[in-house]
């Protein structure tokens, strides 16, 4: 039997029981990828981490959901973060991670609760989605979402939808037969890795500019609280196709579920030239144990 650290962190928030849970396992990097999938299973959370050494960068982080690994995740990296800080493994104000979808460079600020800022790659963007496929998916109209879906990625693919108002987000409900559908056409490795992050331009508080909201497929659990790696593409998204008028904005997501979160972002360069996007959140350490395998 081995045991490992483990921290689980609540990130884009610096209260307990806000934002997205993560777990993060210290110099577990090297584990299989079945006894990672059931150790996400165990704690009920979206995603948790496996960290380990690396040759490219200070630290190695592998993203893991319930039904598989993915080569990146947002609020896991802030998590991962936090619990290296809070363990003495990060004392200086940056830090690289070697990750699926590249080195991703992270600056952390001061204080009990600094922001941790990721730099997301440069986007990418696929494939359009027709608004009808889209809005059948979440149980809206068509002319609920008001800008052409489109698939887009900073590490991770979405399917970004811009919804018309905050009052339509709360009503979107997701259909999994369409959501298995769309999954199929798009060609995604399953439903659980294209799910549409829907967003609109108002936030829930007034200290926001957005709110979004993205809702899973089993064996995850129903909607997930706050999602960073959707956020970086939705601002590329945003700010590609003139939707935002400014790259810098402050973006809500998890008020309706009762864990709110909240990041900045910053996207990184023109319109027609995105180099990548800054994504800002706090982090609270709930819990710290032994993880015994």
């Amino acid at each position: 039997m081995t045991e490992f650290a483990v921290d689980w962190v609540d990130a884009f928030t610096d209260q307990p029981f806000g934002g997205n849970g993560c777990a993060v396992v210290q110099d577990a990097a090297h584990l299989d990828d079945e006894t990672c999938m059931r150790f996400v299973r165990e704690t009920s959370l979206v995603e948790c981490t496996f960290l380990g050494p690396s040759d490219v960068a200070e630290v190695r982080v592998r993203y893991f959901l319930a039904s598989g690994e993915i080569p990146f995740a947002g609020h896991p990296t802030v998590a991962s973060v936090a619990a290296l800080r809070h363990r003495g493994f990060a004392p200086g104000d940056s830090l690289t991670l070697e990750t699926g979808a590249g080195i991703v460079p992270v600056e952390i600020g001061t204080g009990d609760a600094p922001w941790i800022t990721m730099t997301q790659v440069a986007p990418s963007f696929g494939d359009t989605v027709l608004h009808e496929f889209v809005a059948h998916v979440v149980g809206l109209a068509p002319d609920d979402l008001i800008s052409e879906p489109q698939i887009t990625s900073t590490g991770l693919p979405f399917v970004i939808a811009l919804v018309k108002d905050l009052e339509t987000l709360v009503r979107a409900r997701l259909d999994l037969d369409a959501l298995d559908e769309m999954a199929r056409v798009t060609g995604a490795r399953g439903p659980d890795m294209l799910e549409p992050y829907l967003i609109t331009r108002e936030g829930w508080t007034d200290g926001g500019d957005t709110f979004a909201r993205l809702m899973l497929a089993p064996p995850s659990p129903p909607e997930d609280p706050f999602t960073g790696s959707a956020t970086g593409a939705a601002a590329a998204y945003l700010w590609h196709h003139s939707l935002i008028d400014s790259p810098r904005y402050v973006a809500e997501q998890g008020h309706g579920m009762g864990r709110p979160g909240q990041a900045r972002v910053e996207v990184l360069g023109p319109r027609e030239v995105i180099t990548g996007v800054k994504v800002s959140g706090q982090a609270h350490v709930l819990m710290s144990g032994s993880l015994y395998l």
